[in-house]
């Protein structure tokens, strides 16, 4: 780095940190205004905040439950969700977010949202969930799953008013009267002056009509939190009812005062008015309940009867009769079942049954015929109901007929087309032994070999086709391509210029040559053959594309962006390649939300395609939607032929979506039709041990062994199963003769963590470690591992020379810029872990455990505000570390909050197992 540039990095370091420090004083000035009540002032910073720096968790959890507090449930959906897109823990935000989807009508989503599954949640927030989603299904209609959600709550904690509280309401609505005051005063017993509790029982005796009771027991809520709303309106509603206007018209100028836009104080506004003979001002109030309830959408309030009928009626009583329809049609109106058609159509071609699938989203899309979801559903199946089978079948019945070679060629080429991939090389094989004009079925033949990782293969048949037919094109870019696979790139160099001189006005040699210009680093040489493409076709896509390799090749990342996506926009409908690797760079650079975006541009284009279904259930696991994933995987499961590898990998994101049946399902298809394919045979067995069924993952991990014994793969999984059976002798030795057979990093690293458990200190793992960086010192994941040993044993001396050989040669590690500076923290030395902390940091901006280290780096070294901001963002992430919860108490007690340290370090202290358990414990004395 120049010093020119070196300074400009430092002063754009500075400039960041100072935004940094602005946004969190401004979050501390709104979470103090928050907690006081004032919601307008703590918005106004919290917004204030983010235009400094719109990355701070903390800030868009708060500013969302201040604007839920504001009843901007759709702008409070954002701002969780902006969080979550952020990496906060999903336990911070799922209650809030749930309760805002139901304040939008969108109960139904509190069910599909895999975010919002309680499963794994800590109880109390799983409880508080649960008592949402029983309220959801309520809303829905359903009322068994609605007590039986409550009924799980309350399992979880039967001392919880609120798990009580939320019975009343379904209870009242059974008109289960009795039971509805037993919860209630269950609730008043736990809690006695429960704001919400004291609203439930009186509202059991408004509905009953014994008014009076009602209103006293909404007297008492007001007594305890005058500012409750819904009791305040309750309240005036029989005062309205009682015809009693001096007292109601009191209680609307107070609720008024509170609730200004409130649509059912404004109508009940209206009916005094009207009452008075003041018609004026009841048509002014029925005018803004419409322009409170005209611009919200119905799905909003398709739960709310009581809104749609207020609408409705305001219309009505304005003279607009059209306008009231609707709403007043949509309070009566039974929900359709419209998401049901879809489901049914996937169980369907499950089955499979195609024929009654199609039927189901045919009549379906007659009444909703822009269903883009419906319409890809269907596209799918009739794609499902032409597959190649029956071509492969007449191929078949012809070649019993005439053994020609042209009918192997067509039986391979259909084959490969159903997925068939090792009995398609079989019949390809023939055809190309017996009549090597075959042409076409030696380049498929070449391909395959190619795709397989047999290159050696795939050049053979390239020679024989060269050989063959000299003045073909096609055949030398194949032996280029063959020979660049097999690593011979003089060859390779020499078949694309020969191609060139068959034909010089092609494209593909001039490409094929300047990816080997950037192969071999002579980036100039390929800038000049794609330059000369471009000026004949600037939408030339392949040039576009092999720009953004150069680019990349260069280190310009913004340049890799800009030419993948003038590739993508410059590619035909079925031209997908540029697609994927423009969602395959977003995601190594850590934007899941922008590959989510072309990842549905690319599955848009090509519906059908396998890939495409495969890459975007990738991206939706990086946007952390398993539930979506897991239904994309199953479709693209179901709709594979027989190839192995892409089923292989649809299993590998089966496991990662946690779904190893789906993953089950995936392999045994693949190995149906190759039997011996050892990735499909390894993750199978993985998966026979996540099921449970030891016995059958052994059997796969020895099958494993005798098809490649010199490999460490089969003997890895045979650890795996040991340790599952806790046979750890067992399993060590597996793992020693999978270093042996195969002595690589990977087996290095599996053998030293075996040998870290079993000795306790690591001293065996540590020195298998330096002999073998002995023979290899630059093998930087050795470094990281000895590294890793000597921290676990408290060698921080040690750990730190090992760590330091692993930066020199690879500087920009964020794992073991982190590890170092914690271990500088350990020795004492805040001051040089810093630097690397905050490096690790803008490496890593979303791992909560980098965070942390930075966090704990700026507190020690004396940095509060930026420290408490940072750990903040950890804890909101991680909630469930309590390294991380001990950290933030610290700084929070070093800032003088010491209520919300004493909370937080509490937290902490409910796991004594963590690496500060005693700091931990010496600062709660201090808290005392």
């Amino acid at each position: 780095m120049t010093v020119l540039a070196g300074a400009l990095a430092v002063c754009l370091s500075s400039s960041a940190h100072a935004d940094s420090v602005k946004a969190s004083r401004f979050y501390e000035d709104a979470l103090k205004r928050f907690e006081r009540r004032d919601v307008d002032g703590a918005i106004i910073q919290l917004k204030n905040a983010l235009q400094q720096d719109a990355r701070l968790l903390s800030v868009h959890v708060l500013l969302g439950k201040a604007l839920l507090s504001r009843s901007e449930a759709a702008a409070a959906e954002i701002e969780f969700n902006e969080a979550l897109q952020l990496g906060i823990n999903r336990a911070e935000v799922a209650v809030p977010l749930a309760q805002a989807l139901v304040a939008q009508g969108k109960q139904a989503d509190v069910f599909k949202l895999a975010v919002l599954n309680p499963d794994g949640l800590p109880d109390a927030t799983r409880q508080a969930l649960l008592l949402v989603r029983a309220g959801a299904a309520s809303d829905l209609g359903d009322a068994p799953r609605a007590q039986a959600l409550v009924d799980d709550a309350r399992a979880l904690n039967a001392n919880a008013p609120e798990a009580w509280v939320a019975e009343v309401p379904l209870r009242v609505r059974a008109r289960q009267f009795d039971r509805a005051d037993v919860a209630a005063d269950r609730a008043l017993q736990l809690a006695p002056n429960n704001a919400e509790a004291l609203y439930q029982k009186a509202t059991i005796a408004h509905v009953q009509g014994r008014l009076d009771e009602a209103l006293r027991g909404y007297d008492r809520v007001l007594a305890v939190d005058s500012r409750h709303l819904e009791a305040q309106l309750a309240r005036l509603g029989i005062l309205v009812d009682q015809g009693r206007q001096e007292p109601a018209q009191a209680a609307l100028q107070a609720l008024l005062k509170q609730a200004p836009t409130e649509p059912r104080a404004l109508y009940l506004s209206a009916v005094l008015a009207e009452r008075r003979g003041d018609g004026p001002a009841a048509s002014n109030a029925l005018k803004a309940v419409t322009t409170q309830l005209d611009p919200v959408p119905l799905d909003y309030i398709r739960y709310r009867p009581q809104a749609l009928m207020l609408n409705g009626l305001a219309h009505y009583g304005l003279g607009e009769p059209l306008k009231a329809k609707p709403y007043l049609e949509y309070a009566q109106r039974v929900q359709p079942n419209s998401p049901l058609s879809k489901l049914l159509a996937q169980v369907y071609a499950a089955e499979p049954n195609l024929d009654r699938a199609s039927e189901v989203l045919e009549t379906y899309l007659k009444a909703f015929p822009g269903d883009s979801q419906a319409l890809v559903m269907m596209a799918s199946l009739q794609m499902a109901q032409g597959r190649h089978g029956r071509a492969t079948a007449l191929m078949q019945e012809a070649l019993r007929g005439r053994d020609a070679p042209e009918f192997h060629t067509a039986l391979g080429l259909s084959l490969i087309r159903g997925g068939q991939i090792g009995s398609a090389a079989d019949e390809l094989e023939k055809a190309f032994q017996r009549d090597p004009g075959q042409t076409y079925a030696g380049l498929s033949l070449a391909t395959l070999y190619l795709r397989n990782g047999q290159p050696a293969k795939a050049v053979a048949v390239a020679d024989r086709l060269v050989k063959q037919q000299p003045g073909n094109p096609s055949v030398w870019m194949m032996q280029g391509a063959a020979r660049q696979a097999n690593k011979d790139i003089a060859g390779a160099r020499q078949s694309f210029q020969q191609a060139l001189q068959v034909d010089g006005r092609l494209a593909e040699p001039q490409l094929g040559l300047a990816r080997l210009d950037i192969i071999e680093r002579q980036f100039d040489a390929a800038q000049a053959r794609l330059d000369t493409l471009l000026r004949v076709d600037e939408r030339q896509v392949d040039a576009l594309y092999e720009m953004a390799l150069l680019s990349e090749a260069r280190g310009q990342p913004a340049e890799v962006q800009r030419w993948l996506s003038k590739a993508v926009d410059a590619s035909t409908p079925r031209q997908t390649r540029a697609d994927q690797a423009l969602v395959a760079w977003l995601l190594r650079q850590d934007q899941p939300g922008a590959a989510l975006e072309a990842a549905r541009r690319l599955l848009g284009k090509v519906p059908d395609d396998l890939q495409a279904m495969i890459t975007y259930a990738r991206v939706q696991l990086a946007n952390r939607d398993t539930a979506g994933a897991k239904a994309t995987l199953n479709s693209a499961a179901r709709r594979s032929g027989f190839d192995p590898q892409p089923l292989v990998d649809i299993a590998a994101l089966q496991l990662a979506a946690k779904d190893p049946t789906g993953a089950a399902y995936s392999l045994d298809k693949a190995l149906s039709s190759a039997p011996q394919h050892v990735p499909a045979l390894a993750l199978s067995a993985t998966v026979a041990l996540q099921q449970g069924n030891p016995v059958q993952a052994e059997k796969q991990a020895r099958q494993v062994i005798s098809l490649q014994p010199t490999r460490a793969v089969g003997h890895l999984l045979l650890a795996d199963v040991f340790q599952a059976r806790h046979q750890p002798a067992q399993a060590l030795e597996a793992l020693r003769k999978a270093h042996e057979v195969e002595p690589t990093s990977g087996s290095l690293l599996a053998l030293m963590r075996a040998l870290s458990h079993q000795d306790g200190g690591g001293k065996a793992a540590a020195e298998l470690a330096e002999r073998w960086l002995q023979a290899r010192p630059g093998d930087v994941a050795a470094w990281k591992a000895l590294g890793d040993t000597q921290a676990r044993a408290g060698s921080f001396t040690s750990a730190r020379k090992s760590y330091d050989a692993a930066l020199r040669l690879r500087p920009n590690d964020a794992e073991t810029l982190n590890n170092q500076a914690n271990v500088l923290l350990k020795l004492g030395e805040a001051t040089a872990a810093l630097p690397l902390a905050d490096k690790a940091l803008a490496l890593e901006p979303r791992n909560a455990l980098v965070i942390d280290t930075a966090g704990w780096a700026h507190h020690l070294a004396g940095n509060g505000e930026r420290a408490l901001q940072l750990l903040r963002d950890a804890r909101l992430r991680e909630p469930g570390n309590p390294e991380i919860r001990y950290h933030l108490a610290a700084a929070l007690a070093q800032a003088g909050r010491k209520t919300e340290a004493r909370e937080e370090l509490d937290a902490a202290l409910k796991n004594r197992a963590f690496g500060s358990v005693k700091e931990a414990q010496a600062l709660g004395q201090t808290l005392r």
